[in-house]
């Protein structure tokens, strides 16, 4: 059976699992997710839901700078061990996580975080724009959090693509690291710096 992309993909971001198991898994389950989960729980492959729960008061803080020392970006992310906090697997996530708020520029790390005021001015000037287009009246809504979606996408962090693989959000490849490494990992912080930000010229 042909197994799609986008169903390993729905797969990964609701197990962890790595790709290969996820495609056996919908493989042996006939395409059916859920039919696929159970048998990624058998396996002992689907960890990322029981960690998620797990208190981290281990980590690292880590740095990035690029541009010839024009930008720059610090990272908290925890784990709950210092253990897993001192293996090349963890750090070299904790780097790429660092590098790719540097390029990417998210302003919040999941949705939760962006105040009300900020979502209903992005809401009002998405309806403005369906209006001022023509858009029948009964459509606008479905218009506006489509695009609301799409820029939770950009200023999010665990929604953003990962900039080193287009197929991953940074959501799917934090519970990929979880899921190898065996505990729970969260992003907690960080700080983006750009030479001359917020100057007035």
């Amino acid at each position: 059976m042909e197994i799609s992309v986008e169903l390993v993909k729905d797969l990964r971001q609701r197990t962890g699992a790595g790709v290969v198991d996820c495609k056996k898994a919908l493989q042996e389950a006939k395409g059916n997710v859920d039919a696929a989960i159970d048998y990624l729980r058998r396996k002992g492959l689907a960890t990322v839901a029981k960690k998620a729960g797990r208190i981290t008061s281990d980590g690292l803080v880590s740095s990035y700078i690029h541009a010839g020392g024009k930008m720059g970006v610090l990272v908290e992310v925890n784990c709950e061990t210092d253990f897993v906090a001192k293996t090349e697997d963890f750090q070299s996530f904790v780097k790429n996580i660092a590098m790719h708020i540097a390029a990417a520029n998210p302003q919040y790390i999941k949705r939760e975080e962006i105040p009300n005021d900020v979502l209903e001015k992005e809401r009002d000037i998405y309806r403005t724009q369906a209006l001022e287009a023509g858009k029948p009246e009964k459509v606008i809504d479905k218009i506006v959090e489509g695009k609301i979606e799409r820029f939770y996408s950009e200023v999010c962090l665990l929604e953003q693509t990962y900039i080193k693989d287009s197929d991953l959000t940074i959501k799917e490849l934090l519970e990929a690291i979880i899921a190898k490494i065996g505990e729970n990992i969260s992003i907690r912080r960080f700080s983006r710096f750009q030479l001359g930000e917020g100057l007035s010229s």
